[in-house]
């Protein structure tokens, strides 16, 4: 709920900019996903949980709103599920204490904190983090690599924490439940019209949707607030609260190096391949003229969170004390450790998530940087070899994106010319080459 999922594509070379080289004596392993006994054990429980919420969703809301909240508490409980059955999360991983221990750090003077939270941490590279209706709260990998000390990560469970206690998920659904019947009898009344029907349906999805986000905005306001007074009132240093939101904002303003054309010839020119230089060769957008295309939607308005730097005005207008800026916190030797291995698991991550194309970029970001050679080198090859599949299978669109000229950096549309460019025997030739080298 900090990021938006859909930035992950266009940003994920951010995350390579501002951490430090990772030296080892070894190879870095992977975390092991193999913890079929806590999946299965938590899975029993969260759907006790959701059966439990459904049952009081229908006592609390007698008539239809009670059955309506109740099944979508169970549709949502059912596609988290599948989530975690699919190992979309690690359990008993290193994040985990450390997570656990700022929320203990945080309940000390905060008692209205739920005692029966539970912790899952995404193989997700995003900052991001959300929790659900019976207190589980996810946490993202990507918050450990991106943010810089544990002040910084329990700003952002105060912030989830803020939605929690506000119950913003319950009020949201409420909400939709009332809207889809105000709506039902909207589009009853365009089907009893003969004159622009579309258009009037389309003004009905469209005001929802503009309703939404305003709606949200205020929620991420309001979580703001809330979760600050809960940092406030643990030993955390109160600035921090602001240095993370701020943190949050680079992520989504900072512009990634660019891969250079040197890296793309030392890792592509191959003992039984030499690199060509038409691999490189750019589709020409020129005559494009994009401003012809007019939104149908206003994107400020799609927003389901505010700018940032009005969060920040609207906390230090609430709180004064905020008015006054530090410098961020040193990281403790803890959190380094993790900020480390978040690093490490990026590549995991999108193999994971079936990222292949932005796991190769990633991969050849990594390699220009020098890091951990034979790691990533690895991973190369990996990606590469689910990119050959792809192609063969003529399926390749899941997994490559199309260049965007609009939407992406000079540096990402070159990559993807690049792989776009490569034949399918290339291609089987530099998965093999790196296949070959990681064993």
């Amino acid at each position: 709920m900090i990021i938006d999922l859909k930035t992950m594509k266009k940003l994920i070379a951010m995350l390579l900019l501002y951490c430090c080289s990772i030296v080892s004596g070894q190879v870095y392993k992977p975390i092991d996903t193999a913890d079929d006994a806590q999946r299965k054990a938590f899975l029993a429980g969260f759907s006790q949980n959701t059966e439990n919420i459904g049952k009081k969703s229908r006592s609390d809301y007698p008539g239809n709103k009670g059955s309506e909240l109740s099944k979508i508490y169970k549709e949502f409980g059912k596609e988290f599920e599948k989530k975690v059955k699919e190992k979309d999360f690690v359990f008993n991983s290193v994040f985990d204490a450390k997570v656990k221990s700022l929320i203990e750090r945080l309940r000390k003077n905060n008692p209205q904190i739920p005692q029966q939270l539970k912790i899952l941490i995404a193989k997700d590279n995003t900052p991001n983090a959300y929790c659900f209706a019976d207190g589980t709260f996810v946490i993202n990998m990507g918050l450990f690599n991106w943010l810089n000390n544990d002040d910084q990560l329990a700003a952002v469970i105060s912030h989830e924490l803020g939605h929690k206690i506000s119950e913003h998920t319950l009020k949201d659904f409420l909400k939709m439940i009332d809207q889809d019947q105000m709506d039902r009898l909207v589009i009853q009344n365009i089907k009893s019209t003969k004159e622009n029907r579309n258009q009037k349906a389309f003004d009905v999805l469209k005001n929802r949707i503009y309703r939404k986000g305003a709606e949200n905005r205020k929620q991420e306001m309001q979580a703001d607030s809330l979760g600050y007074v809960v940092f406030r009132n643990s030993d955390f240093k109160k600035t921090e609260f602001i240095n993370t939101l701020k943190r949050l904002e680079d992520f989504d303003t900072i512009s990634p190096r660019a891969l250079k054309v040197e890296t793309y010839k030392k890792y592509f020119n191959l003992p039984n391949q030499e690199f060509k230089d038409k691999w490189l060769k750019k589709e020409d957008f020129s005559l494009y003229n994009y401003s012809h295309f007019k939104e149908k939607l206003n994107k400020d308005s799609l927003k389901s969170h505010p700018e940032i730097t009005l969060r920040i005005n609207q906390l230090k207008k609430l709180f004064p004390e905020l008015k006054t800026e530090t410098a961020d916190e040193k990281p403790s030797e803890s959190y380094t450790l993790l900020e480390k291995t978040a690093r490490m698991e990026t590549l995991p991550n999108f193999y994971h998530s079936e990222d292949y194309g932005v796991g190769v970029y990633a991969s050849l970001q990594f390699l220009q940087d020098g890091e951990e050679e034979k790691y990533y080198k690895s991973w190369l090859g990996k990606c590469f070899a689910k990119i050959y599949e792809a192609r063969k299978n003529y399926n390749l669109n899941r997994y490559l994106d199309r260049v965007d000229p609009k939407n992406q950096s000079e540096s990402y549309q070159q990559f993807l010319n690049f792989m776009w460019n490569l034949s399918l025997d290339e291609i089987k030739n530099i998965a093999d080459y790196y296949r070959k080298t990681e064993s």
